[in-house]
């Protein structure tokens, strides 16, 4: 008899492990960590505001040369399946853990995957841990080993070992220990030190923890003397370098574990002179930059060679420009550059400098007509840590106000009746839209609107929860946030309900911030800011992130966003809500979203053709090197592609119809043009682009009549698409007609419990929830067939008690067709479906009270002549509650 998975594992794949040498130590069976022996967390998974937990992925063996060097993955089939048949799983979980070697076994024959030549073959036995360590460093060009007194020599005593392969820091100590995409890209930095390489980047979604990842990489340095070989007689030393005051002091402290009671090797960099005897130093650009009353800047007062390594914290926005002097002056030191964001047309010179190393390899392994990049030697998105689980889920309500959906013109104000003030240095324009408002022309009544709509979401999600509301300038804010106060002051007894937060300088603004980011504390509950809470600030309890502001940049888009993806068990938060007045949300891609199957081609043919010209709206001059991109549906787009020499685009193989062109270019106004297309035909089209002009006065419009113009509330999570309660009605509509086409085609289904099941995980698959519509529309009495029936056929609504009712007065015939004891049963069945629905007509439910007490499905089967007749009962029972009208 061939052995189950289990078994195979016990009797043949542990003892071919030992034999090859992995010892316990060695070997972590259905790794990982202590949590379920996962490596992920398992989805956060929303239906409606309620929660669950994914399936987390796990590994059969993790195969280790150290607690922190894992190196192969083995997966484990049944003694009766072939070798192989887990090979694809097993890659994939190699690429997860970034380790080079993956297996697959049924316990007699063995097939390796070697990611370093993408090659497999069969083998008889596993390699030892030896054989894989020297290919490891064949394959990567290094050449230190962790085995015998050779490494020793190297070294020169036992802590100087290889820093790969050096403990963590142990968790008493540091208060966590890495997940696997954080000891991934630990592992990723280490190897590209062994080899030499001086400028690396590290892309880690905010909330991952990447200060974290930098104190693991630094300790595994220091503590094994490698950071130090090569001046043994000074200790090694380095420089965490941020642009602001708060991120400096988060990097301190997470440092504290460096300081064992007896010495202190941190420093803060405050001011002049510096200190010169410590070994880790954390300080911003602007304090290094600060000249003495001789003219000398303080990082000038280092030596050029003073540090063997910088970390350059968000270094998207602060390597560069003034401050890329201060890097230039420690250009020996290695420089770890970390950031939040991908590559970017805004951050294109930091993927430059420190991705200088790094191979070229295609945008797209599937399409090598995209081109070529140098990646970061590690990537973690935010959509992969929220399908992970390590990252909170999140809901986008997209609302506009009347002024936002059809933009403003001065005259039609002043027939309003509106009080228009044009300061004397402005030249109106003929339409203001959204990018416009507040920046330049300030319209309070459309401050007020949204003010007063978002106060009545608060207080409907909660008015204790955690928001953070982004204005367009400190002004801004502070109205913004006065409003807030008005609204919910009274009635809460805080005097601080909202605050706005400008500046985290001073006391009072450490103050708020502080507050602010402490869960335990009630207030303040919102805060308000134009840039300073875009990062840096960690509020993990915050709920809600309002965008009353334009966003064009997609990384300060992704930063702010950032600020609601951290997990807070603490306070139950498990996802978060961004309410989006301004549109926002249109620059999520797929970075930000979960993986997901890829979207539907548009239908129909792809031969149209659009090609056109760029160019300066003032001087006419062509504009190379402008982003044109095209959406040609809800969740497909083309480009961005790059003007050429000529300021011209092309794109090719576009089907036919409302196509959406998408039009930017440095120190330009963006552009969004709608071009209607055709099959066959070619579409020339002239874009000139307005340069940004220099801020004068403020336009001011007072008086206007601001109303919500439309909201979505719904989204569909396979393809991230928002629906107000109407579209995402029809949509609902279309995926049952798409199951059944009739009120009969469900009714069938309906009474079938297989097929029953079949469909609602459908549904659910689909972002379809019958009963969470049913609980916004009011109608969580009615019957969830009925109510499906309701929103496919227009089928008049019933709730589950007037089918019950109709039922007792109906089938008398059936329920005196059984017993007394059996009819007893009916009758309480009935009862539990009045409350629960057709889920209580099944088997299952005689497990719960009062079944239980009357035998459990054993002997109430006895009541019905059998299990087999029991079956034949329910299934009528549930055709004749569902019988076509309700006649009694």
């Amino acid at each position: 008899m061939k052995k189950n998975e289990a078994d195979t594992r016990a009797t043949l794949i542990d003892p071919k492990l030992k034999a090859s040498g992995w010892t316990d130590t060695q070997v972590r069976r259905e790794h990982y960590y202590q949590r379920d022996h996962q490596y992920t967390q398992g989805k956060v998974i929303l239906i409606g505001n309620r929660v669950r937990r994914g399936e987390g992925r796990k590994v059969d063996y993790l195969l280790r040369l150290s607690e922190s060097f894992p190196i192969a993955v083995v997966e484990a089939k049944a003694e009766s399946e072939p070798a192989d048949a887990g090979l694809e799983q097993a890659k994939r979980y190699a690429k997860d853990l970034s380790v080079p070697f993956a297996y697959s076994t049924n316990g007699h024959k063995i097939i390796e995957f070697d990611f370093f030549t993408n090659s497999s073959r069969e083998i008889n036995a596993f390699p030892n841990p030896k054989e894989l360590w020297e290919r490891w460093q064949l394959n990567l060009g290094a050449t230190e080993t962790p085995f015998g007194s050779d490494h020793r020599k190297t070294y020169g005593d036992e802590k100087r070992i290889n820093p790969l392969l050096h403990p963590y820091c142990p968790q008493n100590r540091c208060g966590k220990h890495p997940f696997y995409f954080q000891a991934a890209a630990i592992c990723e930095v280490i190897k590209r030190l062994i080899v030499g390489r001086k400028r690396i980047l590290l892309t880690i979604a905010t909330g991952t923890g990447k200060t974290f990842v930098a104190f693991q990489i630094i300790w595994k340095l220091i503590k094994s003397g490698w950071l130090q070989r090569g001046h043994p007689n000074r200790p090694a030393r380095v420089l965490f370098l941020a642009d602001r005051v708060i991120l400096r002091d988060q990097a301190y402290n997470t440092f504290a574990p460096f300081s064992d009671g007896t010495s202190e090797p941190r420093s803060k960099i405050e001011g002049h002179p510096p200190n010169l005897t410590r070994d880790l130093y954390f300080g911003i650009y602007q304090t290094l930059w600060s000249p003495d009353k001789d003219g000398k800047r303080l990082f000038e007062k280092f030596p050029k060679d003073f540090f063997d390594l910088v970390i350059i914290d968000e270094c998207h926005r602060s390597g560069f420009g003034t401050w890329r002097e201060i890097l230039d002056h420690f250009g020996s030191a290695v420089h770890l550059g970390m950031t939040a964001t991908p590559k970017q047309d805004e951050n294109i010179d930091t993927y430059a400098y420190f991705c200088s190393e790094e191979p070229e390899v295609d945008i797209d392994p599937n399409n090598s007509e995209r081109g070529k990049w140098r990646p970061p030697a590690y990537q973690y998105s935010l959509g992969r840590g929220i399908e992970d689980g390590f990252l909170a889920t999140y809901k986008v309500h997209r609302v506009r106000t009347t002024v936002d959906a059809s933009g403003l013109r001065l005259q039609d104000a002043i027939e309003q009746g509106a009080e228009v003030f044009v300061p004397g240095d402005v030249n109106p324009r003929e339409l203001y839209m959204t990018p416009q408002f507040e920046r330049e022309i300030t319209l309070p009544d459309r401050t007020q609107t949204m003010v007063k709509h978002l106060a009545g979401l608060l207080r409907r999600f909660g008015n204790r929860d955690k928001t953070m509301v982004f204005c367009v300038d400190m002004e801004h804010a502070r109205l913004v946030a006065r409003l807030l106060q008005d609204e919910f002051g009274p009635g809460t007894g805080l005097s601080n309900y909202a605050v706005p937060i400008i500046s985290e300088e001073g006391e009072e603004g450490r103050k708020a911030l502080e507050a602010f980011a402490d869960s335990d504390k009630l207030a303040p509950v919102v805060a308000t800011t134009a840039e300073l809470l875009s990062t840096g600030v960690d509020v993990p309890s915050c709920r809600n992130i309002v965008f009353m502001k334009t966003v064009s940049s997609p990384i300060l888009f992704k930063q702010i966003v950032g600020r609601g993806s951290r997990l807070d068990p603490g306070t139950d938060k498990y996802w978060f809500r961004i309410i989006d007045f301004t549109g926002a949300t249109r620059l999520f891609d797929e970075w930000d979203r979960p993986p997901v199957p890829p979207p539907e081609p548009p239908k129909g043919p792809q031969t149209a053709v659009l090609k056109g010209c760029v160019y300066h709206f003032d001087t006419k001059q062509v504009l190379v090197g402008a982003q044109v991109s095209v959406q040609t549906g809800p969740n497909n787009q083309r480009g961005p592609v790059q003007t050429d020499e000529h300021g011209c685009f092309l794109f090719e193989r576009l089907p036919a119809g409302n196509l959406q062109l998408f039009v930017s270019a440095r120190g330009f106004v963006n552009r969004s043009i709608n071009v209607e297309t055709i099959a066959d035909e070619t579409i020339e089209i002239k874009v000139p682009l307005k340069p940004v002009k220099e801020k004068g006065g403020k336009i001011r419009v007072k008086g206007l009549e601001v109303t919500i113009a439309d909201e979505a509330v719904f989204t569909i999570e396979a393809t991230g698409q928002q629906l107000t309660l109407e579209q995402y009605r029809n949509y609902a509509r279309e995926r049952i007609l798409a199951n059944a086409k009739s009120e009969d085609d469900l009714r069938a289904i309906w009474i079938d419990s297989a097929r029953r099941k079949a469909f609602l995980e459908d549904l659910s698959n689909s972002s379809v929830h019958p009963q969470v519509l049913a609980e916004i529309l009011d109608q969580s009495d009615a019957d969830a067939f009925d109510f499906l029936c309701h929103l496919a056929f227009g089928s008049p609504l019933r709730v589950r008690s007037e089918r019950a009712e109709a039922f007792i007065n109906r089938e008398q015939a059936f329920i005196h067709r059984h017993g007394e004891d059996a009819r007893r049963v009916i009758l309480e069945l009935l009862d539990k479906y009045r409350v629960g629905g057709i889920d209580q007509i099944e088997p299952e439910v005689f497990s719960v009270s009062p079944f239980h007490e009357w035998g459990g499905a054993v002997k109430i089967s006895q009541t019905f002549g059998g299990p087999k007749k029991l079956r034949k009962s329910l299934r009528e029972m549930r055709e004749r509650i569902y019988a076509e009208g309700l006649a009694k």
